[in-house]
């Protein structure tokens, strides 16, 4: 009988390693297809199997997959969004060519669009920021004199918070309009940004698997006008009204994308008037989340994924209940990394489940403001918060790094 295979369409650095021995554990041989494989260092560092095509072009991707089916059995495909969530779409359209589960591209598409996906919400009455879709200069200006500052503006399409600012006065807007507009942010598209009232409060995460609400979690960002994800808490600590409202939300967005297949990964601000959905993001969540929500529920969120792309039964049982916290590490200056050490220190205490470092010596730092300018993270759990906490706090006192700032031309 021919090897079970499990196609992963890009890579992640983080949650890539994760599926890699998942896919082993359920007796799969894990296959990546990538533009650019050696981008991926566990790929080598695992020996998985790695075919470089490229992933914007389906037609490839069909003629790969059609070809390895002459060598395989297909048990499933999944793949990998990044900055890019094209890539998801992607996925859907190859498992409806091969007829195995996955996403629907259509929702997925409507999801990418953070003006369509506004648009759905807003008709099916999830309570969402204001917002108005802006072409220009003229039209940004007008827009944030609409809904009033501060505003956030945003790419109407993308993830990772890139290109993503907070702008609190008339001249941060000019300046965040010029950034976009200018030359340096990468539109893959005609640009188009999402004006959006700025949603003050606590902001939680729903994790979901189908039309079930997995846990909440909350995210903590550094200081604005970006949005740099600080610390990811599993569980958050909602009172019983909140919990149900937040619930309720979060199964209506499904409802209103057409979602409901597969995993999701929903951002909501507690405001004055309640929850108000941020984003809708059709597709797991990548690392550190995955780890938290197993040490915090006992739930194997990657393997369970596994089995619904392959469609084997799965399921959301909780065997446990403690606290799980992320920390990001984050760099202080622009410059050359020169080291950075106390990983085995750190992930030697009691408490610590596991240390990253997400850069090697001699890399150049520069922050862009969003999810790539982390060098690492650790993650611990206990059964209290404020455990987890002190635990994190040893982890991180014994991490140190070098950052000799670039020299002047």
């Amino acid at each position: 009988m021919a090897r079970r295979a499990l196609i992963m369409v890009e890579g992640h650095r983080g949650s890539g390693p994760l599926f890699v021995h998942a896919a082993r554990r359920l007796g799969l041989h894990p296959i990546t297809m990538s533009a650019d494989p050696a981008q991926y260092d566990y790929l080598a560092a695992e020996r998985v199997e790695a075919i470089r095509v490229d992933t914007d072009d389906l037609d490839a991707l069909i003629q790969e997959c059609s070809r390895l089916r002459s060598k395989y059995g297909i048990a499933g495909i999944t793949g990998f969004a990044g900055d890019d969530e094209s890539v998801y779409a992607t996925v859907g359209k190859l498992c409806r060519d091969f007829d195995l589960p996955g996403p629907n591209p259509e929702s997925i598409e409507r999801c990418r669009d953070k003006f369509a996906q506004r648009q759905l919400l807003a008709e099916a009455g999830v309570p969402i920021p204001a917002y108005r879709l802006a072409l220009n200069a003229t039209d940004v200006q007008s827009s944030a004199a609409e809904i009033g500052l501060p505003v956030i503006l945003k790419p109407a399409e993308g993830s990772g918070s890139i290109g993503v600012r907070l702008c609190r006065s008339a001249d941060e807007l000019a300046e965040h309009t010029a950034y976009l507009l200018g030359g340096k942010h990468v539109w893959r598209s005609s640009p188009r940004i999402l004006v959006e009232e700025f949603a003050q409060g606590p902001h939680y995460l729903a994790a979901m698997m189908g039309n079930e609400v997995i846990g909440f979690g909350v995210a903590e960002y550094g200081p604005p006008p970006q949005f740099v994800f600080r610390r990811l808490i599993f569980p958050a600590q909602l009172t019983d009204d909140q919990h149900e409202r937040v619930a309720e939300v979060s199964l209506s967005c499904l409802q209103a994308l057409g979602l409901g297949w597969g995993p999701a990964n929903i951002e909501i601000r507690w405001t004055k008037r309640g929850p108000v959905v941020i984003e809708v993001n059709p597709r797991l969540a990548g690392a550190p989340e995955p780890q938290l929500i197993q040490l915090a529920y006992g739930i194997e969120l990657i393997a369970e994924h596994i089995k619904l792309v392959i469609g084997d039964e799965w399921k959301l049982r909780k065997t446990h209940s403690s606290t799980a916290v992320a920390q990001s590490l984050m760099p202080d200056r622009d410059g050359t990394l020169d080291w950075i050490d106390g990983k085995h220190r750190a992930a030697a205490i009691s408490g610590v489940a596991e240390v990253k470092f997400l850069v090697d010596p001699k890399t150049p730092i520069v922050r862009k403001g969003d999810y790539r300018d982390r060098i690492g993270y650790i993650i611990a759990a206990s059964p209290s918060f404020a455990e987890t906490e002190a635990i994190l706090q040893r982890a991180v006192d014994v991490i140190n790094w070098s950052i000799t700032p670039f020299s002047d031309p």
